[in-house]
């Protein structure tokens, strides 16, 4: 279903501009607020390996607490010694890279390739990382969570902090 004037408003109000590379809304909530913007992985001819973008300001800004409060780190000690979870974790790096490839339009596909960017989109994972066993960012881990449905990572912050609970304002 293609994006809505009042849909897009509300995204350049979120923003505090108009998205470039906008392809879709990934997520929305109950009463029709978007929060999670699917991307194009090619802007300008600049690689841009971020799939799913957290648009809400809401969750941005109960995210950046929790980021300030040290969760990264917690989250990242936690995988060091729950194998399960850092195999889980692994899981949803690959599945990201899978799913950027197949929703990624063909001619992006090969620009892509013809500007010699294809290892860079088969080792990039949630929030642009390299380092699969590592969190960049928890905007971006959520983001996907809402996206798809449920990731590790995702579930972690929802089990830890009322996330889910939170009223998205326009």
């Amino acid at each position: 279903m293609p994006i809505t004037e009042l849909q897009m408003q509300i995204i350049e109000r979120q923003l505090g501009r108009k998205p470039r590379g906008l392809v879709d809304i990934a997520w929305q909530s109950k009463q029709g607020v978007p929060a999670v913007l699917q991307m194009r992985s090619l802007v300008d001819d600049q690689p841009f390996p971020t799939l799913y973008w957290l648009s809400s300001k809401d969750l941005y800004q109960a995210i950046a607490e929790i980021e300030t409060g040290g969760e990264v780190k917690r989250i990242e000690q936690q995988m060091a010694e729950d194998d399960e979870l850092r195999q889980a974790h692994l899981a949803d790096q690959q599945r990201y890279v899978d799913l950027r490839w197949q929703e990624m339009a063909e001619s992006d596909r090969l620009r892509i390739e013809e500007l010699g960017f294809t290892e860079l989109f088969n080792s990039y994972g949630i929030g642009g990382i390299r380092h699969w066993d590592k969190v960049r960012c928890l905007h971006m881990q959520y983001a996907y969570h809402l996206a798809v449905g449920g990731t590790a990572i995702g579930r972690l912050l929802e089990q830890r902090y009322p996330l889910a609970s939170l009223e998205l304002t326009i």
